[in-house]
């Protein structure tokens, strides 16, 4: 399954931004253990987007309806529901140690571009590692969004942490506590990343204290 979901991100992404040639997946099974060499790292890349489009089940034409954004008073603050799509770049980066090399571990750095209720940029890295295990790997990753939400412009850092168990997708993306400013200090929530056809989306369930 994972080798299943590796090729379709690759080739609707990936392979777009000419990463990685479409035939990457092949490069797994040559990976002797203990040695981790740049083709691996642009493999967990795709691990990682594996993720996001095992869990969405939402047929891309229903992304896009208009974006709608569905407020809900809940005492002190605001729940609104933000979406959109977003572009997102990853470039592997070199082993900068003696100890992240000997981690065997994929680095990554992430560049998107937010569009739909989030207008934004972010920057960050990420890491990954797969097991000998066929559909078992993991991912973390922290990103800084700078943009604007709804009106309101700051910044924030999300949060990623991802695990795949035989197959098994478990994802999970939060804002970091404290981590607004400007007029997104108070930010909390969560995001759901989806991927359909090659195209990148988000939903993010937000709230921000109530303006006084």
């Amino acid at each position: 399954m994972i080798h299943h979901l590796i090729r379709r991100v690759l080739i609707g992404k990936f392979a777009a931004r000419e990463i990685v040639p479409d035939n990457s997946v092949g490069i797994v099974g040559k990976i002797l253990p203990g040695r981790l060499s740049m083709a691996a790292a642009i493999i967990l890349v795709a691990v990682g987007m594996a993720f996001a489009q095992a869990q969405s089940p939402v047929p891309a034409q229903s992304q896009s309806a208009p974006v709608q954004s569905s407020p809900v008073q809940k005492g002190a603050s605001m729940t609104k529901h933000a979406k959109g799509a977003f572009d997102v770049k990853v470039t592997p980066q070199k082993p900068d140690s003696k100890e992240a090399e000997t981690s065997k571990l994929g680095r990554m750095s992430l560049d998107k571009q937010f569009h739909g209720d989030l207008e934004a940029t972010s920057t960050g890295e990420m890491l990954a590692a797969m097991t000998e295990i066929k559909g078992s790997a993991g991912y973390v990753a922290m990103e800084r969004v700078n943009g604007t939400l709804q009106g309101k412009s700051g910044t924030f850092v999300l949060q990623h942490l991802g695990t795949m168990t035989r197959g098994v997708p478990q994802m999970n993306v939060t804002v970091v506590p404290d981590s607004g400013t400007d007029g997104l200090v108070g930010l909390t929530g969560t995001m759901t990343i989806k991927i359909e056809e090659g195209k990148h989306f988000y939903e993010f369930d937000y709230t921000l204290p109530a303006a006084k």
